[in-house]
């Protein structure tokens, strides 16, 4: 029993760290000014024109996620993936601290700012695949994608792509509306749209191999 309770925290340690990594990458990408990647461009919208921080709307984010996510599945929901709510909310507050941690670095010229721009995106791929390898629970962007392939039988890389475009569109709408530009929403979002799933997968084979030594010691 006391090596299935170590494995776990081990697993919830791995989770802590991806989190981590990924608020950073957040970080770095709104840092770069040239796009979020598209789960991140609704609350970096939301903070413009709204007295919420990046994490504060990232968590309030993630709560409707979870709701909608009730909603869709109803009896079929299972109350696991409520767990997903207090790492919405590790995860918000770790966002606005690496915003803060890296508030002093300063970014000038379109190349500084794809080079800043690409870090958010390595660090976002590299902390996804932490997640994935910790195994524990998904982030409710995650949990929501799987919800609707669940009720209405989509397959999943269409219905990601499908979910990564309307927060897009949302974001983009209300940029218009309440900003009167568009915020949030640029070629750093279409790269990180492409490439996170790649940077994720590169990081997989390794951590494959970290985590047979670390999780199931």
């Amino acid at each position: 029993m006391k090596t299935v309770q170590k494995r776990l925290l081990r697993r919830y340690l791995l989770l802590c760290i991806g989190l981590v990594i990924m608020a950073f990458g957040v970080a770095f990408s709104i840092k770069g000014g040239l796009g979020t990647s598209p789960i991140s461009s609704l609350p970096y919208v939301l903070s413009l024109f709204t007295p919420l921080t990046v994490g504060t709307a990232t968590i309030a984010m993630h709560i409707t996620l979870i709701l909608l996510q009730i909603l869709l599945l109803r009896r079929n929901y299972e109350l696991i993936q409520l767990i997903q709510l207090p790492v919405a909310l590790v995860f918000g507050t770790l966002t606005d601290g690496a915003v803060w941690a890296i508030q002093g670095i300063a970014v000038q010229g379109y190349a500084a700012r794809w080079l800043v721009c690409a870090v958010g995106i390595l660090l976002v791929g590299v902390g996804v695949s932490f997640e994935v390898t910790a195994g524990v629970v998904t982030l409710a962007g995650e949990g929501m994608v799987l919800a609707v392939c669940r009720a209405f039988g989509t397959p999943f890389p269409k219905t990601k792509v499908g979910f990564d475009v309307t927060l897009v569109v949302i974001a983009s709408v209300l940029s218009l509306l309440f900003l009167h530009r568009l915020e949030g929403v640029r070629e750093g979002t279409v790269a990180a749209a492409i490439l996170v799933g790649m940077v994720a997968k590169q990081v997989n084979r390794p951590m494959q191999r970290f985590s047979r030594r670390f999780l199931e010691a």
